[in-house]
């Protein structure tokens, strides 16, 4: 089962903290002593060792040059930088509106040969049409009170997701089915998204799930809406932020539970036998 999605950024930052503690160490002298020559707070000394306050690449410098070390600097600079990447805030990346976000994954996607979804909450975003797209997008714009580009930002998901018509490439989707019930967008809207699931699920390089709210004594819990691309990266979606999980045990970890909530879920006729209740609950 997924650990807290945050934990693999904490983890890198843990790192780089111990081993910034660990130089210290190793020079012979105490946090007070290591201030002093940095030119800073004794606390923020153990605030850096404690993970607690992620050091800037001039903290990292001078944290060297003191322990006598400044020739690693470059390296724990390097590892901080990609501890801190893992952790994106949603409202910085989004600050311009949603159309550049959607951009941001086209390398990803195109260097991607196999994609493991699972959603709770919302049609994965390979499998949303335009209406859904739409109003899933002007809720986002609205709450995070951010400028409309709703528009192009639709657009530019619906040019990405052509993706999955490309030949050398698999998806493997799966969805609770209360994402089935969920309204984003009209009537008119979700009917055309409920029908095109009916459609994509039955394409030979897609394999949709649905896991029925009735399933008794479920494997696994329902879990954060995450994304496996290959066996590299996971992708974990929260409101605050995106987490990028890289750390290859905790891939391995997402990786298990992808499994069981797919063991869970149920395909063709009988996924296809709950949208149809769900396109007829419309009505």
């Amino acid at each position: 089962m997924p650990i807290s999605p945050s934990s693999s950024a904490q983890a890198a930052r843990e790192a780089v903290a111990v081993r910034l503690r660990e130089l210290r160490a190793e020079a012979g002298i105490t946090g007070a002593e290591l201030a002093a020559r940095c030119g800073w707070s004794h606390p923020k000394t153990y605030r850096i060792e404690g993970a607690r306050t992620p050091p800037s690449a001039d903290d990292i410098r001078r944290w060297c040059e003191a322990c006598g070390a400044a020739g690693q600097a470059g390296d724990i600079i390097a590892q901080s930088r990609t501890a801190e990447s893992m952790y994106i805030e949603w409202q910085r990346k989004v600050r311009t509106g949603l159309k550049q976000l959607q951009h941001s994954y086209v390398p990803l996607f195109r260097a991607t040969k196999l994609f493991r979804i699972y959603s709770p909450t919302m049609v994965p975003g390979l499998l949303q049409t335009e209406g859904y797209a739409r109003g899933l997008m002007t809720s986002i714009t609205r709450f995070r009170d951010i400028p409309d580009d709703v528009a192009e930002a639709v657009a530019a998901r619906l040019e990405r997701s052509r993706i999955i018509h490309e030949p050398g490439r698999r998806f493997a989707m799966v969805i609770e089915e209360p994402v089935l019930y969920y309204r984003l967008g009209d009537q008119d809207d979700m009917a055309a998204q409920l029908g095109y699931l009916l459609t994509a699920g039955a394409l030979p390089q897609v394999s949709l799930g649905v896991i029925p709210s009735a399933t008794t004594e479920r494997s696994l819990w329902p879990q954060e809406l995450f994304h496996i691309y290959d066996d590299t990266l996971v992708s974990v979606e929260l409101l605050a932020a995106r987490v990028q999980v890289t750390q290859p045990s905790d891939i391995a970890l997402y990786v298990r539970s992808f499994e069981q909530l797919r063991g869970m879920a149920v395909y063709g006729a009988n996924a296809r036998a709950l949208i149809v209740r769900a396109i007829e609950a419309l009505h």
